[in-house]
């Protein structure tokens, strides 16, 4: 008779709004003895009822949600459910989002282009207790620290809330407010609004230049 399995203790909950991806996370953590996924959702109203329901001990999650905003999710898990440690796993920027996913209160920040045996790494790193970031996002809040960030200070990014830098990308990604309103649950008065404090605080004159900025900024993001 084969000797038992070792038991998985460790839960981890996956949301991401791509069926694919959180597919081949499940897939790539279940090969793993101590690791098991009790639970994957596409936005934030799901992932809450998960964490409610398994218990788990970690959540991997992604900044863009069906309905809903990653950091946004991450916050409420903080309240809701303090004792789940929270790694993103985004194809976001990280030197405009690692720092503001720790500040919502992640434990971890990877972006999904590294190595899977990188994210297990990453995984083991936050259930110690360690905060995980890869070696450019350390560099980069280094030199934030130091005042030595001139293309985010050029930009003024840094300066926009949450709220305003989700929506500005979103602008860029060639989302209408109308959608933007929608996907987030707002009203469209609401993201108009928003949009007003993007082009103050961009110093931009119109809609028109706010839009082609964030579109420039989003394809710089994607190399």
């Amino acid at each position: 008779m084969p000797p038992p399995a070792k038991s998985k203790t460790t839960r981890i909950l996956l949301v991401d709004d791509h069926a694919m991806v959180r597919e081949g996370l499940a897939e790539a953590i279940s090969r793993e003895q101590d690791l098991t996924v009790c639970g994957a959702a596409a936005d934030a109203l799901e992932a809450l009822a998960l964490a409610s329901s398994t218990q788990p001990q970690m959540a991997i999650v992604d900044l863009t949600l069906k309905n809903s905003s990653g950091l946004d999710l991450i916050k409420q898990l903080q309240v809701l459910f303090p004792e789940i440690r929270v790694l993103v796993l985004s194809m976001h920027d990280e030197s405009l989002y690692a720092e503001r996913a720790l500040r919502a209160g992640a434990r971890g920040y990877m972006n999904k282009e590294e190595a899977t045996q990188n994210l297990l790494h990453a995984i083991r790193r936050v259930l110690k207790g360690d905060i995980y970031l890869s070696d450019a996002a350390t560099k980069h809040m280094a030199a934030k620290a130091l005042g030595k960030n001139p293309l985010q200070a050029c930009l003024g990014l840094d300066q926009l809330s949450d709220r305003e830098l989700e929506i500005f990308k979103r602008l860029g990604d060639g989302q209408n407010p109308r959608q933007i309103a929608t996907d987030l649950n707002l009203d469209r008065s609401t993201v108009e609004t928003y949009r007003g404090r993007l082009k103050d605080k961009l110093r931009l004159k119109d809609a028109n230049e706010l839009l082609q900025v964030a579109i420039r900024w989003n394809k710089s993001q994607q190399g």
